[in-house]
């Protein structure tokens, strides 16, 4: 651990002479790449400096107590050796967790698909609260929420929602709510007071760049419609939906939130390349089974992550087995005490397979 922190030491050096080098100034690809490595390792290298200077201050405390004499002199120099020691062995945890190999997509914009699933229009309800939770969630994270596509019911439900966040981290954050999320409650279109349970899906996928997706044109099919629903004078009079089917892979995306087809047919374009990227890492994930199983889940769309029973103003992350009784706060986008801990969760699964 120690000769690692001490190469990311000296690489962390190596970059503020890069960045100080007119040749690496003048030119903006170089400047980019090496601020953002030195951005990604400066918590190891703050955790290095702190842990160098802890340690020497305690071989400084252990010297003295052997040079001491004065009863209080010693005393105050043990109790600040067992602090010194106690902020080592913190240190040394805290570095233990910087050290796990991280998701190359944990600072990326994300893509969140959020479908109506089993129990029909409560369902299409229970998506659109999904969406607003996310939405909620995002705002206060700082992040930007963008609609990308939705096609709405009459009773305000989405049988189907797509929209992205973007902003530092957003991946890293979201990337655990991928799953069925369960609804438990009495819906508005049941006169008789019983408890429904629905379901919707969830899936966030990181959001690619053109250079990670390369997407020919001979490999898909462009496909302009009118577009339907709410939307004033343009509404089924101009050909501005967009419908991008992928030939090779049969992923088909629409578009049709904007008025302008080169924005519908842009905003398409991000989802299938998103979609392509998620494709292409499942395979990739399948290859390594032992690794995936190490996992909070194992990111399936139907496997079942979370309940949020209305009755009881519970929520129950059953991949954690953590339950909550603030539901109303949670759909309003207070997600952090859930998320945090299914992040510790995989931090402490990733901690023991690497011992």
């Amino acid at each position: 651990m120690l000769e690692r922190l001490k190469s990311i030491g000296q690489r962390y050096e190596e970059l503020n002479h890069l960045l100080s080098d007119p040749e690496v100034i003048a030119d903006p690809d170089q400047l980019r790449k090496y601020s953002k490595e030195q951005s990604d390792l400066e918590p190891k290298y703050q955790a290095w400096q702190e842990y160098q200077n802890v340690s020497s201050q305690l071989e400084d405390a252990k010297i003295m107590l052997e040079e001491e004499t004065d009863p209080d002199m010693v005393e105050m120099v043990k109790n600040e050796r067992d602090e010194l020691s106690h902020r080592l062995a913190q240190l040394e945890e805290e570095i233990r967790v910087l050290l796990l190999p991280k998701d190359p997509n944990d600072d990326k914009n994300v893509i969140v698909e959020i479908r109506g699933a089993a129990g029909g229009e409560e369902a299409a309800l229970f998506a659109a609260n999904l969406f607003r939770m996310y939405s909620r969630y995002g705002e206060r994270q700082g992040w930007k929420t963008e609609m990308l596509e939705a096609n709405s019911t009459g009773l305000g439900g989405f049988k189907e929602v797509v929209f992205s966040v973007q902003g530092k981290g957003a991946y890293s954050r979201l990337k655990y709510e991928s799953g069925a999320h369960r609804v438990q409650r009495v819906p508005t279109t049941e006169s008789g007071g019983r408890i429904h349970t629905s379901t919707a899906t969830v899936a966030v996928l990181p959001e690619a760049e053109e250079v990670e997706v390369d997407i020919q044109e001979k490999d898909i099919r462009v496909d302009t419609f009118c577009s339907s629903g709410p939307g004033g004078q343009s509404v089924n009079t101009t050909k501005s939906a967009v419908r991008i089917t992928h030939v090779p892979t049969g992923i088909v995306v629409s578009c049709q939130d904007e008025k302008s087809q080169i924005k519908n047919r842009d905003k398409a374009m991000r989802v299938l390349r998103a979609r392509l990227f998620d494709q292409r890492q499942q395979e990739e994930s399948a290859k390594m089974a032992d690794a995936r199983k190490s996992q909070v889940g194992t990111g399936d769309r139907s496997e079942r992550i979370r309940t949020y029973n209305f009755p009881q103003s519970r929520v129950t992350d059953h991949r954690i087995g953590l339950t909550l009784h603030k539901l109303d706060l949670i759909l309003d986008g207070d997600l952090d005490e859930i998320i945090d801990a299914i992040n510790l969760e995989e931090q402490a699964k990733l901690l023991k397979n690497a011992e």
